[in-house]
């Protein structure tokens, strides 16, 4: 191992390789340093050229940062990661056909770097079936320059999956926080793992170059030998960046890290809006010892509510960078989480989602149809990508999709509990037909899947015949501020409810006393619990 400055370890890179990011969202662990001299090496010298960047998940501030860098024409060729999100730049490329632009599911890249890392031939699994990633819909294209061939439809012992395809990677960009003189390097202050372990043994069987970016150097032999989550034998380069923030937001959160637990107070309580309105009404779906995955946009706001409600301890919520328990982050800090049980490596986590491990899942959505499905990945000009949602609601027991009925500014008021819609939204989002297609309705009701979609001033589950509404909020008309502001007409329940008249209320649900009073875990792990308690009582 070495240890360089950053402006000489990305001379590594050469034009025409493919480059290979650790690091999640808004800079959890993502090597910062390392992408901006990469831009600085571009722009002074016009060189690497028409490389290949491929990071499970999106990286960046929604500006300038993380993969924004390496948005300059002639630089990238292609892209591969699992959303566009955090990287406008990035997606303003794609839209201008001058990238080969692809968002795949965040679980399948994750998993596919670990297949890679054991020289397998790729990843075989059901995600993606049915949707925009599937080939037969686009093979998860977001331009049409890029050719489908990442992704195959093969039949395996009668039943359909899709191929991912593996990668040779030349140079590989990780982070930690310390390192020792032989190259071992630990990850004490992240805010999570990553894949970091599987990407560098990904990258030296390809016989590529590991470059990890740490925030401090420790003498050799000084590390504790159980911390060390990248060996040193995988390590070829250093470098050290002392001012190395935990995220793009928080220089360093002692919770975040998992050295503390800090007080339920500490966590925001929410103001009472759409959106807080919307995390109640699906926080109503929790049950006692639900474990449960909360996605980003409205959906992390569950964890406000939760706190709010002295509820965290009665159920565990879970997010797919491999966090256990706890309070999920929000905002531009989603991804970490405070207070969490145990921190695991983030191909795990999407093993134990994809295994059906989630009772429920709650997930936003920026476009619903009638037939169920759901879009976040394409919408209103704008490149997204799935991130770990296709994963996540594929395979969960009930989904929970959550989102303001509207899209645009949409101003509520709700005097004694009672809905006064005071500006809505200017477009649409429950659309005659998707414009693409991140959860399919069709293939959930073949698997049975319960499936709900909370607004703010209606809920509509997943009936064999399409979308059905359910509830709706108590003053809303449900003409002119629901059926007329829809693409599609639904089924209406003949048993329709109105929605609990708390959640447009300011005090607290009582939601401890409420899901002490619901049944708990049901299915065969339960089943097999209850039977260990009986022997355990003989």
């Amino acid at each position: 191992m070495r240890r360089v400055s950053a402006d000489e370890a990305v001379k590594v890179v050469r034009s025409g390789d493919t480059l290979l990011v650790g690091g999640s969202g808004g800079g959890h662990a993502v090597p910062e340093a390392l992408l901006a001299a990469l831009e600085r090496r571009f722009l002074a010298e016009g060189t690497p050229r028409e490389i290949t960047a491929l990071h499970p998940v999106g990286l960046g501030d929604g500006e300038t940062l993380g993969a924004n860098h390496l948005a300059h024409e002639g630089l990238l060729r292609r892209i591969v990661c699992g959303t566009f999100v955090n990287s406008p730049k990035i997606a303003d490329l794609a839209l201008a056909e001058k990238v080969d632009g692809y968002t795949l599911p965040q679980g399948a890249l994750s998993q596919l770097t670990r297949e890679m890392a054991a020289g397998r031939p790729g990843l075989l699994t059901k995600t993606g079936l049915h949707t925009f990633v599937d080939p037969r819909h686009g093979g998860g294209r977001q331009s049409e320059r890029a050719p489908n061939d990442l992704v195959e439809v093969v039949s395996f012992r009668g039943e359909e999956f899709l191929f991912y395809k593996p990668y040779n990677v030349d140079v590989c960009f990780l982070r930690g926080t310390t390192a020792d003189e032989d190259g071992n390097v630990t990850m004490e202050q992240e805010a999570f793992f990553g894949e970091m372990l599987s990407e560098a043994q990904a990258t030296r069987r390809c016989g590529g170059v590991v470059i990890v970016q740490v925030r401090r150097m420790a003498k050799r032999g000084t590390l504790p030998a159980k911390q060390v989550k990248i060996p040193g034998i995988l390590v070829d380069l250093v470098i050290v960046e002392p001012d190395q923030w935990q995220t793009y937001l928080t220089r360093f959160s002692p919770s975040y890290a998992g050295e503390l637990r800090v007080p339920l107070s500490d966590i925001a309580i929410l103001r009472l809006d759409a959106r807080k309105v919307i995390a109640r009404r699906a926080a109503l779906e929790l049950f006692p010892g639900a474990i449960c995955n909360l996605g980003s946009g409205i959906a992390t706001g569950i964890a406000n509510v939760a706190a709010e409600e002295d509820i965290l301890d009665a159920v565990c919520l879970t997010n797919e960078q491999g966090l256990i328990g706890g309070a999920p982050a929000s905002g531009g800090d989603a991804g970490a989480s405070r207070n969490y049980a145990a921190m695991i490596d983030q191909p795990y986590q999407f093993d134990f989602y994809d295994g059906g491990g989630l009772d429920l899942a709650f997930l936003s959505f920026a476009e619903l149809d009638a037939e169920g499905n759901v879009n976040v990945s394409r919408f209103g000009g704008r490149i997204v990508g799935p991130g770990g949602f296709i994963n996540i609601s594929q395979n969960a027991r009930c989904v929970v999709f959550c989102g303001s009925f509207m899209a645009g500014t949409v101003k509520m008021a709700w005097p004694g509990g009672v809905t006064s819609i005071v500006e809505d939204g200017a477009r649409m989002k429950l659309v005659p037909k998707v414009e693409q297609i991140t959860f399919s309705g069709r293939f959930a009701r073949e698997r049975e899947q319960k499936v709900l979609y909370v607004t703010e001033r209606a809920v509509f589950g997943l009936a064999e015949d399409g979308v059905k509404l359910i509830e709706i909020a108590p003053g809303v008309d449900l003409q002119k501020d629901v059926l007329d502001r829809m693409g599609f007409r639904p089924n209406i329940s003949k048993d329709l409810k109105t929605m609990d008249k708390r959640l447009f209320l300011p005090p607290p649900l009582g939601l401890a006393t409420y899901i002490a009073l619901r049944p708990g875990r049901s299915g065969a792990s339960a089943l097999r619990l209850l039977d260990t308690q009986e022997i355990a009582a003989q």
